[in-house]
């Protein structure tokens, strides 16, 4: 137990950020790439042994996720940049891995809601073209993927629908519970911002010396 909590700690470090949508972002990288590993486990169960193998391509991504808060040390836009990125490019591999029939391109949905979410307003035309990209990902025509990379059934791809689905829907729950904590948190600076400015304000000049 005294192990895993220093790892936790570890983790805590690693992902912190001052800015509270680049924290966020760190957050978010971070368990996308602890579940990635778990993702092969679900296929299996879904589809096989047998037709698994072609999911390990999808690990390519999981050092740029690991990498995003680092990288959002030194700078916290691209570390946020690199987030939806990286979610973008492994959508476009895992679906030429596994076809269209899978349902795997919902996850650019999450991506999608990143690139709307975590980009401040002077940095609205970065979040629109993330989610452009999202979009464009979502359109390639399925003759440019190519087969799969492993024969999957009717009923193989119904199971990875159900199965991508529920994955995609999860992480947007957890993005939306990140994201509704980085907003009461900006609301809490920005009262205390105020209170501070209004009190600054008010405090009288002390008199002129005679």
């Amino acid at each position: 137990m005294a192990g895993l909590a220093r790892l936790w700690r570890r983790v805590a470090v690693y992902a912190a950020h001052d800015d509270p949508l680049t924290s966020a972002a760190n957050w978010i990288a971070l368990v996308v790439a602890w579940n990635q590993p778990f993702y092969p486990l679900y296929l299996w169960a879904v589809v096989g042994a047998d037709k698994v193998a072609p999911s390990f391509l999808t690990f390519l991504s999981t050092p740029f996720f690991l990498a995003v808060p680092a990288v959002a040390r030194r700078h916290a836009l691209a570390g946020r940049l690199m987030l939806p990125l990286t979610g973008i490019a492994n959508g476009i591999l895992s679906t030429k891995v596994f076809g269209i029939g899978s349902g795997v391109e919902i996850f650019l949905v999450p991506c999608a809601l990143i690139g709307a979410a975590l980009f401040r307003p002077s940095e609205r035309a970065i979040g629109l073209l993330v989610v452009a990209l999202c979009a464009a990902a979502y359109f390639i025509p399925e003759r440019l993927f190519g087969l799969p990379l492993a024969d999957y059934s009717a009923s193989d791809n119904n199971g990875m629908v159900g199965l991508n689905a529920l994955s995609a829907a999860t992480l947007i729950v957890f993005v939306g519970l990140l994201l509704s904590g980085v907003v009461a948190t900006s609301e809490e600076r920005g009262i205390k911002n105020r209170a501070e400015n209004s009190g600054s304000a008010e405090t009288p000049e002390p008199p002129p010396p005679r």
